[in-house]
């Protein structure tokens, strides 16, 4: 590859990492004002429905054009490129014409076995969506497998912002006049619909700038459309079910949960007031893994590139590194909101109902944060076939302990099925690492160094609540207050404990935004303090 062309796709990549950061955060944070609008129930038929979108999303977004940008970039000249595309157009069109149709057609049948027959208006909504995927994941996919991250990072920063804005108008709409809270969870829905619309129009505007034309010759060299076909329904389809795990574990949440709650006796509007209740960890998980995940995206393609160039001993270094920080990051994520959850979920949603049920719940952060770490390791062995089998293993034992718990537990069964799952994927990866990568937790203690330091936040973090709340009142902003103090406090004890234990290494330090800083002012310290 040529520096032209490196430094084209480190700046691409860079913008489409920035762009996707915003994404999941916008996607996390804008349920909250939601959920204070519309309140539990409504936050119920919002997320029942939302794992439909949740997938179609995966395809469009991050399944299939990932997928694609790879066989654009395998292609070898331009002729090649445009024939593809042209393929992709025909074989998603088909695709998403199939997914549309059931989804649509099915929608009363999908929303009886959710236990709603309500939500069948949102099914149908939504469904509309899939019809955008075929231009959505070509054109992303063909933008980035030419090292031009502009028009994907354009396009899913609109769409998101395009669809949130059309959540919340639904929302304000129903606060204000109080129309039917289904009718409100159709309109929400249909923020996906003018998402997509924005998306493909920012896409096709790309296109047209760089007069894109279409060859349709299937006699050029490289993939004829049966192998470019076989390859999505391999390859892509398998990029797509594995980025969207918690969404596959929320789709069996939709359909058992609720359900499981009424055969229990529970009220239907109880019941609906619960599961909305239980939806609240997904935005906490979310943001705790851009927490867990986000410093250490940047050693996934070095990783791939050592393995590329069959450089193993600079792959395991960036693998160690990977696995180190992202179990750091996302345990402390974990230990500091368990410290402070009661005053969390007041300020996020003005009460502290279920509080046991996300306490457990947001143990999710960890274990999915290191299930992707793992698929990400074995990934760059193209070893797809383990992740998949890993991820039907994960599901199945999501289904079962959600069958087997929520008869006994109601909602808390589901977070600890949701837990037990993403363990079982874990423990199933964990075996076919490297050795060298599976010792990393017993190398230099490294396990009883995070664990401790987990413990140590908790604490510091609990303590400083405690002493907080002499002082402050235990309304919704007094909550916020504590809130937001007390992670400041956890944020410090945490960086003053791994710098001090030397739980990362230097050249982890420097993936850190300002970790050259704080690694040469504790330098400067440990200094002072050894002539004193």
């Amino acid at each position: 590859m040529k520096n032209k062309e490196l430094k084209l796709m480190m700046n691409g990549a860079v913008l489409l990492s920035v762009a996707g950061l915003f994404s999941k955060i916008l996607s996390a944070v804008y349920r909250v004002p939601f959920q204070n609008m519309v309140g539990n129930t409504g936050f119920y038929v919002y997320q029942q429905v939302y794992p439909i979108y949740g997938i179609g999303m995966t395809f469009a977004l991050a399944g299939f054009p990932v997928f694609f940008s790879k066989t654009i970039a395998e292609a070898k000249t331009p002729n090649e490129r445009k024939k593809l595309v042209w393929y992709s157009l025909l074989i998603l069109s088909l695709f998403s014409f199939v997914l549309f149709g059931l989804a649509y057609g099915f929608a009363n049948q999908i929303a009886f076995y959710m236990g709603d027959l309500q939500l069948t208006p949102l099914i149908q909504s939504v469904s509309w969506m899939f019809l955008f995927m075929p231009i959505l994941a070509s054109f992303r996919g063909y933008f980035q497998g030419t090292y031009r991250m502009q028009p994907t990072a354009h396009s899913q920063v609109a769409e998101q912002l395009v669809r949130v804005l059309v959540i919340l108008y639904a929302a304000w709409i129903y606060a204000s006049t109080g129309t039917d809270i289904y009718v409100m969870g159709t309109q929400a829905m249909s923020g996906a619909i003018w998402g997509a619309a924005i998306a493909t129009g920012i896409l096709l505007f790309a296109m047209r700038k760089e007069k894109f034309l279409f060859n349709k010759d299937s006699t050029t060299d490289g993939l004829t459309l049966l192998d470019l076909a076989k390859r999505y329904a391999t390859e892509g389809l398998t990029i797509c079910l594995l980025t969207s795990i918690l969404v596959l574990f929320q789709l069996i949440d939709s359909f058992t949960l609720y359900k499981g709650l009424i055969e229990n006796g529970i009220d239907p509007l109880k019941a609906k007031s619960l599961k909305g209740i239980y939806d609240r960890g997904q935005p906490l998980v979310q943001l705790g893994m851009v927490v867990g995940t986000g410093f250490s995206a940047g050693f996934i393609p070095v990783m791939s590139q050592a393995i590329a160039y069959e450089k193993m001993e600079e792959f395991h270094r960036a693998a160690r590194s990977l696995i180190r920080m992202t179990a750091s990051f996302s345990f402390v994520a974990v230990a500091g909101l368990l410290a402070i959850l009661p005053e969390v979920n007041r300020m996020l949603f003005g009460d502290t109902s279920g509080n046991t049920v996300l306490s457990i719940y947001i143990v999710a952060i960890a274990t999915t944060s290191i299930v992707l770490t793992f698929h990400s390791i074995l990934q760059s062995f193209n070893r797809y076939l383990l992740t998949l089998i890993a991820l039907a293993l994960g599901l199945s034992v999501k289904l079962l302990t959600n069958l087997l718990l929520v008869p006994l537990w109601n909602t808390v069964g589901a977070s600890l099925a949701t837990v037990v799952g993403l363990i079982a994927m874990g423990l199933f990866l964990f075996q076919y690492l490297p050795l060298e990568l599976r010792a990393i937790w017993i190398k230099d203690h490294f396990l009883f160094k995070l664990m401790n330091g987990a413990a140590i936040v908790f604490t510091s973090a609990y303590a400083t609540k405690l002493i907080l709340a002499i002082f402050i009142s235990n309304s919704r902003s007094g909550a916020s207050i504590i809130a937001i103090l007390t992670m400041l406090v956890g944020v410090i004890v945490f960086i003053s404990y791994i710098l001090k234990v030397q739980l990362f290494t230097a050249r982890e330090w420097l993936a850190i935004p300002f970790g050259k800083k704080l690694l040469k002012k504790f330098a400067i310290n440990q200094k002072q303090k050894e002539k004193k």
